[in-house]
């Protein structure tokens, strides 16, 4: 760690922090994790990730774990250890395939759907704060850069929703 009086190298004292895309990106983020997980801790009991698994498990985007482990790009070992605090608290089970015994997959109890189906409002709740003073169009060409971001990625599934939807809804 240097002095705090030596210089900044220009790498790091030139580089605008609050300008970076990435950094806004991650900043918003996490602020919608923070305030879902304010509001889950409060009503249900668990973080907004936890809340986000349950829900992600009852859509049936994600029902192995290594499906959750790419969708929210942690390693194996961590999901492990979420769904075994989600299967401790009884909101979802181990079920072993019987088409093949090798695939686990996840299943939610009664609990765990009832704030699964919780979640969406929860969500929008958020959403709906945060994006307080958007217009509607606002909001869907925000939606559609976004899009664009992940395609950029080689994220194919941002384009499995249309990008022409309506201006509904914030999210």
């Amino acid at each position: 760690m240097a002095p705090p009086s030596s210089p900044l190298p220009p790498e790091i004292s030139e580089y605008q922090l609050n300008e970076s895309v990435g950094y806004l990106i991650t900043r918003v983020r996490s602020t919608m994790a923070n305030l879902v997980t304010q509001r889950t801790m409060a009503e249900l009991g668990i973080t907004s990730q936890q809340g986000s698994i349950l829900f992600m498990v009852a859509s049936g985007k994600c029902v192995v774990a290594a499906e959750l482990a790419r969708e929210y790009g942690i390693d194996a070992s961590a999901v492990t250890r979420l769904i075994d605090r989600l299967e401790k608290r009884g909101l979802l089970t181990r079920v072993r395939s019987s088409e093949d015994r090798r695939v686990v997959r996840l299943a939610l109890t009664q609990e765990g759907q009832d704030i699964a189906v919780r979640m969406p409002a929860m969500f929008q709740g958020v959403l709906d704060h945060l994006l307080g003073g958007f217009t509607p169009e606002e909001v869907g060409f925000l939606k559609s850069m976004l899009r664009r971001v992940l395609l950029n990625s080689g994220d194919q599934t941002s384009l499995t929703r249309d990008t022409t939807t309506s201006f509904e809804s914030k999210s």
